[in-house]
């Protein structure tokens, strides 16, 4: 190692450097002083807010009439120990429902309890209760529960309309997003109309689109007009992510208020029929059929009284039977339009088919039954 020994290079003063430093923590020592206290300092005085705005008003009437209404709903699994094979109950998820009657019967989605061996539901007063499964209408996700809770302890929520909503109306959602109970939300109706699948894969037709916030959590719970009456029962999100991202789905309550009291009085849905079964869309979509084609007639059957024609063999081939074009003069063009369409009336009423036979089209008036 060489050593510096240019005798014109200047070296940097130690006492310089020494004065340098000390100014240092003098200053910083400085900076440190506490302030000045002032012993007679008082809160400052609260700026009078003035009356909350009309709208304000309406969201918090909302919550506080309709959240006694609305319950929280635990679906608990059965699960066996591997080791010991013992039995043990897991929650394996949660969901929303309201207070239908004062008998104690609860409105919910079928996808929230569909695979539960046990379904708590708590009240807004935070007792909880065992649920006892009524019915379902899977194709619209509805199940209907029962609980033991006295009548004062119900509450229920009016009833509204779902057939003049309009687009942008104000709407509310009321749930318990993420195990979070009693969370109310805000948004529009942002379009009617749309279709979802079921939990079958039969289309939910005439759903509500609103951006309230809808989360895991909130399936089964209540969406409401601004007057606090059920428009539909929130069932689905559209989200990459799993969480709200300003597309929620609600089946209207015109179709909610057809089927909780068929399953109340029946438990299960009244579904009406003709009588007859039909060919895939596959096969159809092969033979470049745009309707429903029939397959089989069953014997005493509505279709068979009306003279319906199934598709049968002979030698050398098939005879395609009837195809179903139309409903009242609304088109078909598969087994989930037509059940749709038929969805529309009751049992015993009577439509009339628009059917291509050979080459010819027909009409046929004919009597629904119950579907089997």
């Amino acid at each position: 190692m060489q050593r510096d020994t240019n005798p014109d290079r200047k070296r940097f003063p130690a006492w310089l450097l020494v004065i340098l430093v000390l100014i240092g923590f003098w200053w910083m020592s400085q900076q440190r002083q506490p302030l000045p206290l002032n012993p007679d300092a008082e809160p400052r005085a609260v700026t009078a807010r003035g009356d909350l705005a009309a709208d304000e008003k309406n969201t918090i009437d909302v919550f506080r009439n309709a959240s006694p209404s609305v319950v929280y709903i635990t679906s608990i699994g059965l699960r066996r120990s591997f080791f010991s094979l013992n039995a043990y109950e897991i929650p394996q998820g949660t969901g929303s429902g309201f207070i239908w009657d004062k008998e104690g019967r609860i409105v919910t989605n079928y996808h929230v309890i569909k695979d539960a061996n046990r379904v708590e539901v708590t009240l807004s007063d935070q007792t909880s209760w065992k649920g006892i499964l009524v019915g379902v209408a899977a194709d619209k996700d509805i199940a209907v529960l029962q609980i033991a809770a006295p009548a004062e302890s119900l509450k229920t929520i009016p009833i509204g309309e779902s057939d003049n909503l309009l687009v942008g109306q104000k709407v509310f959602a009321i749930g318990n997003p993420f195990g979070l109970d009693h969370t109310i939300t805000e948004g529009i109706v942002s379009a009617l109309g749309r279709e979802i699948e079921s939990v079958n894969g039969r289309t939910i037709q005439g759903v509500i689109q609103t951006d309230a916030a809808i989360n895991p959590g909130n399936s089964g719970g209540p969406l409401l007009d601004s007057a606090g009456r059920l428009i539909g029962v929130n069932t689905a999100i559209y989200s990459p992510t799993g969480s709200s991202a300003g597309i929620g789905f609600a089946v209207p309550v015109g179709v909610v208020n057809k089927v909780v009291p068929e399953i109340v009085r029946y438990g299960k849905v009244i579904q009406p029929g003709i009588g007859i079964s039909v060919a895939n869309e596959g096969i159809t979509q092969r033979l470049g059929i745009e309707g429903v084609l029939i397959i089989n007639v069953q014997q005493g059957s509505a279709a068979a009284e009306a003279g319906l024609r199934g598709t049968r063999e002979v030698r050398g081939g098939v005879i395609l039977g009837d195809i179903i074009e139309t409903i009242n003069d609304r088109p078909v063009i598969s087994y989930d339009g037509l059940r749709n369409e038929l969805d529309s009336y009751k049992v015993g009423e009577a439509v009339r088919l628009g059917i291509l036979r050979d080459d010819a089209r027909i009409i046929i008036d004919i009597m629904l039954e119950e579907a089997g």
